[in-house]
């Protein structure tokens, strides 16, 4: 039988000259849009760590500082998974994005909060449905 517990994501917000990081994900869950970095919270894992494992593993960048921000609560019907994801912001990742998972991700792009590029992954979109906004993004 399915597991049908929701499942945890950590999303990290990275922001760099007033913009954030997203990517475009290939394969299965979620190919086409476009979605911040992170991913699954690990068993005994602290959030922060979550998102500093992930921003490395999928971009190479470490970050430092990183502050909450809310959470979205998505069920992804066509998937037949339903995520909770936390996410965090961060605002001092030194270097350059590099595409560490091509599997997964087209590639890294800056972009402003209020001009995204479309589709959106689910929780991004919930998120950025709700009318938060990041602190220092244009």
């Amino acid at each position: 039988m399915a597991d049908l517990s929701p499942k945890v994501g950590v999303g990290v917000i990275l922001i760099r000259d007033g913009r954030v990081l997203l990517g475009q994900r290939i394969g299965a869950h979620g190919a086409g849009s476009w979605a911040l970095p992170g991913g699954h919270l690990e068993f005994g894992e602290r959030i922060e760590d979550c998102a500093r494992r992930e921003v490395l593993e999928e971009t190479g960048l470490i970050i430092q500082q990183i502050t909450p921000a809310p959470y979205t609560n998505d069920v992804f019907h066509a998937d037949g998974k339903h995520y909770v994801t936390l996410f965090v912001q961060a605002h001092d990742a030194q270097g350059e994005a590099q595409r560490l998972e091509p599997a997964k991700c087209l590639g890294w792009q800056w972009c402003r909060w209020d001009a995204l590029p479309q589709p959106l992954f689910a929780p991004l979109a919930s998120l950025h449905g709700s009318g938060f906004r990041p602190l220092q993004v244009v």
